[in-house]
């Protein structure tokens, strides 16, 4: 039997497992836990799926962030405006920052979301890592080729387990580090950098295939997530979490869209190209999780040029995070402080706009804003035991702070190629099917359209630019 065209769209099928994954989500937690260290067999089966989905995808980070950065220098030697281009990307990356921080300091203090909470029913500890500035700095050096971490710890029946991690921002360095000693090399590396583009392409295609199922990733994020915090949790934190999506919803509602009007782009194809990634973060939680998809909006949807993407995008995904860096840690700033009754100073203030604007490559990429909260408070001096506070609705705010950060992540790149006169005009303003902008089937279906082009991308990048502006 053939399903119906409607049912085999991508978008339909994520809205379809996100209300099933609310509904069963709501069933595994009405059945309520087993014992009380063992969750009911829906609700570990939702949490398995949505775990091993996330794992999926940070199993191709690693790869990806690699071939995309060695390629995109590789493929910016070919530019002439390439540094102006990386330099403008910062500015906007900072002037967005600024802007949503800004919000979150107005909205904590008219919303005053620490004033509503109910101290008897908060508790809250100390977090077991903090953020510091100097922790920040030594963390930018890598430790191997990979920046991969080995940690080993000891599991419950006393045996020891090792554990592989990455740390984003070590692996952006040393491939950057790789990427420009390629180029200085010249034509001696012309194999290598080939052989790159072609690896790319090969990760795009593997990454490609995660993304497709991400209706099965989905249904088992929200599910669990539904089973774990369900709508009590909340609780007396209800104002922290309005102010919080409340500030969100402005940037995404109407700073990004004002700002793609004001650099001549429609903001009815901003919406529409951007939920993809937007729709991906919100269940993920992880930047760099969806950095595929969110390259794909990028190249595929806003039109922004392959070579400038392969860069803008993994730099945005440590270092875009209006959401995770600068709304939230702005808003938890002010509940922490009215909570514990310390009224903030105006050096204060402006400390968390400084900290929110250029600490914002803490965040790392990853689930969570914990380090950059604690950075925050440890700066301005505050309890830090107001991290603990928040855990509790962690997860339910950060669904929305992910969202808004990879929206953002795309849409940069599209406004700065808009300046710089490189970007697909006629591609932004296509219709989309099925979510995306149609590619040419010569192209590959790959998460990067058009990867190893050698033509329109790289010609159009080499056109002049005439009126060049930041």
């Amino acid at each position: 039997m053939r399903l119906p065209k409607w049912s085999r769209s991508f978008g339909v099928q994520v809205t379809i497992a996100l209300i099933a994954g609310v509904i069963l989500g709501l069933i595994a937690r009405s059945w309520g836990p087993v014992s009380e260290d063992q969750d009911n067999w829906l609700g570990t089966t939702l949490d398995t799926i949505g775990s091993s989905y996330v794992t999926l995808l940070k199993a191709a980070v690693v790869p990806l962030v690699i071939t995309a950065i060695i390629a995109s220098i590789g493929n910016l030697r070919k530019v002439t405006n390439a540094a102006r281009l990386a330099v403008s990307t910062l500015l906007w990356f900072a002037f967005t920052a600024l802007i949503a921080v800004l919000i979150g300091l107005i909205l904590g203090v008219v919303i005053q979301p620490g004033m509503h909470a109910d101290a008897t029913s908060l508790s809250g500890s100390a977090p077991d890592s903090e953020g510091s500035w100097i922790g920040f700095l030594t963390g930018l050096v890598p430790v191997n080729f990979l920046g991969l971490e080995v940690g080993t710890s000891a599991d419950e029946a006393g045996g020891l387990v090792s554990e592989v991690d990455f740390n984003i921002l070590q692996l952006i360095i040393v491939s950057g580090a790789i990427g420009i000693a390629a180029v200085k090399v010249g034509k001696a590396a012309e194999p290598f950098l080939q052989f790159t583009e072609a690896a790319l392409a090969v990760v795009q295609k593997v990454v490609w295939w995660i993304v497709r199922i991400a209706p099965i990733g989905t249904l088992g994020l929200i599910g669990n997530a539904v089973n774990s915090y369900g709508w009590s949790t909340m609780g007396s934190l209800l104002w922290f979490v309005v102010a919080v999506y409340v500030g969100l919803a402005i940037v995404f509602f109407v700073v990004y869209p004002t700002l793609a009007k004001l650099n001549g782009l429609s903001v009815r194809q901003y919406f529409s190209g951007v939920w993809p990634a937007a729709q991906m973060g919100f269940v993920s939680r992880s930047s760099i999780g969806t950095m595929p998809v969110t390259q794909k909006v990028a190249t595929d949807n806003f039109g922004v040029p392959q070579s400038y993407a392969a860069f803008a995008v993994p730099f945005g995904a440590t270092t875009k995070m209006d959401g995770c860096a600068a709304i939230y840690p702005a808003i938890a700033a002010v509940f922490v402080a009215q909570f514990f009754g310390i009224d903030l100073t105006i050096v204060q203030y402006f400390l968390i706009v400084f900290v929110s604007v250029i600490g914002s490559a803490a965040t790392a990429g990853t689930t969570g804003a914990t380090v950059m909260l604690t950075l925050t408070l440890s700066t301005l001096g505050l309890p830090l035991e107001g991290v603990g506070l928040l855990l509790a609705i962690e997860p339910i705010v950060d669904m929305g702070r992910t969202a808004l950060n990879v929206s953002g992540q795309a849409l940069i790149p599209a406004i700065v190629a808009k300046r710089h006169g490189i970007l697909d005009e006629v591609r932004y303003d296509s219709d989309r099917i099925d979510g995306y902008v149609p590619v040419d089937e010569d192209a590959d279906e790959s998460v990067l359209a058009g990867s190893s082009a050698e033509g329109s991308d790289e010609a159009e990048l080499e056109q002049p630019s005439g009126g060049t502006r930041a």
